[in-house]
């Protein structure tokens, strides 16, 4: 089940918004993870035995971690931290391991390792994260353990966050789960109403549109395409994948907000980046910021004696990430691909932009951010490196191939809503919109245009067959 299927929309999301503001104060949570158990297990029915009794494990496991001391201590976070290491390596990379495996032995004519594919669980990334951060921040005593065990199942598969982030964690939210009475206003709920409505139509009108049609190309052979084509492609995936992921951002923002939960922002209008280490304070922040306090830190982040080692912390981190979004190659070529220009960063890039100036740097990180999604985008690293190389041929012959006016319209939005946000004024007309309580007039004018928002929006799912969740990978 994902927000943006009419199943949520006019079933499920308001049912338990009912329920949920109906029951007294101490059955909220109960019935929070109630429903976030159901969310989960339409779409995973066998896997959400794993995942409960995993929680129920690492539940006492840290318990046990925060009241015992000095090399007791480490061992039950090293056991956690192994536990739910190995259950997202077992599910999500043991299909690419024996993949690999057997393409290697195959070419000394043995035979590969017998093996029955495992289902990849949706969302199973993002809960180990949140299970990681769990484990971490006791033992650091960023913050004491929940004492109930169904406050640490709400905290691990809270249904807005589960399957797409923001990464939440865990002393980010604590206090939020055990008493979030004061969060819970007409102004919080009215602004998570139109925060999600906001996200919606960023999904389905812009991502939806745009995904059809960079299917279609990315679906062609590389080499028969001409390069204006192309990069239309490429254009249309870039915009997809941001309005569709910070789409779905902001529907869980404001879907938690409506319940009296702050999480914190995921998005800060990327694309007008001057440079990849912009790029990734601004793209995924929560991931970001989480690689940064679990992994570089622990690494030695910038704190190191050499240059060599910095550049081997920030090289490892993104090879990671590249690794944490799928099992595949080119995932890891992703990674390494922004690590390698994180590097370059520190070694002269930086330097570089600010003598070229704002526009030009803007540019340059754009095209490479685009280069970098072709690897994202396509199954394997031949049909990456041919797209790449049909951007490049300035092949300009005639292609046969037609864009509907919607296509055209709703790039040239993505476009404009993407490349505005480096102005002063639309900034604040952003946090008006998402941040700032709302006046009388306000409430209804934004009430109305949300209602039609949503209408318009359930029309187009309703009547195109074409709705994809681009984050089963993760």
């Amino acid at each position: 089940m994902v927000f943006s299927s009419s199943l949520f929309l006019l079933y499920f999301f308001p049912l338990f918004l009912i329920i949920y503001y109906l029951a007294d104060v101490k059955y909220k949570n109960n019935i929070a993870l109630f429903a976030s158990i159901l969310f989960f297990s339409w779409g995973a029915p066998l896997f959400i035995f794993v995942v409960l009794g995993s929680i129920l494990i690492d539940f006492f496991l840290v318990q046990k971690i925060y009241s015992s001391e000095g090399k007791m201590r480490k061992q039950l976070l090293f056991l956690s931290v192994l536990l739910n290491l190995g259950l997202l390596a077992y599910f999500k990379y043991s299909n690419f391991f024996v993949e690999n495996i057997n393409a290697l032995v195959a070419n000394w004519c043995a035979h590969g390792i017998a093996w029955t594919s495992i289902a990849l669980p949706i969302g199973i990334s993002f809960f180990t994260f949140k299970k990681l951060s769990y484990c971490i921040d006791v033992y650091r005593n960023t913050h004491k353990p929940f004492t109930k065990i169904t406050d640490y199942g709400l905290f691990i598969l809270l249904f807005p966050e589960l399957i797409a982030g923001p990464i939440v964690r865990f002393n980010e939210i604590a206090d939020q789960i055990v008493d979030r009475k004061n969060q819970e206003t007409i102004d919080n709920k009215l602004l998570g109403l139109f925060r999600f409505v906001i996200g919606l139509s960023k999904k389905v009108l812009i991502a939806n549109v745009l995904g059809a049609e960079a299917d279609k190309i990315f679906a062609l052979d590389a080499n028969t395409l001409n390069t204006p084509v192309a990069w239309i492609g490429i254009l249309a995936y870039t915009f997809q994948i941001y309005f569709d992921f910070s789409g779905y951002s902001d529907m869980a923002i404001g879907i938690a907000r409506m319940i009296g939960f702050k999480f914190p922002e995921n998005f800060d209008n990327p694309y007008i980046s001057q440079s990849i280490t912009e790029f990734w304070r601004r793209w995924h922040i929560t991931l970001g910021r989480w690689m940064r306090d679990y992994l570089y830190i622990p690494l030695g982040g910038n704190k190191v004696k050499s240059k060599a080692r910095l550049y081997f912390n920030l090289g490892l981190v993104f090879l990671l990430s590249g690794l944490w979004h799928g099992a595949s190659w080119n995932f890891i070529v992703w990674g390494c691909f922004h690590g390698l220009f994180l590097i370059a960063d520190r070694v002269f890039l930086l330097s570089f932009y600010e003598k070229i100036g704002r526009i030009p740097s803007t540019i340059i990180t754009f095209i490479v951010v685009m280069i970098g999604w072709v690897f994202f985008k396509t199954e394997t690293l031949t049909q990456a490196t041919a797209f790449i190389k049909k951007m490049f041929s300035f092949d300009f012959s005639s292609y046969n191939i037609y864009f509907e006016m919607n296509f055209w319209t709703m790039l040239f939005l993505a476009i404009l809503f993407s490349f505005t946000g480096g102005f002063a004024r639309v900034v604040r007309m952003q946090e008006n919109v998402l941040f700032l309580e709302y006046s009388l007039r306000r409430v209804l004018i934004t009430s109305v245009i949300c209602v039609m928002l949503f209408i318009i929006c359930e029309a187009a799912i309703t009547s195109s067959g074409f709705n994809p969740f681009i984050y089963y990978r993760f």
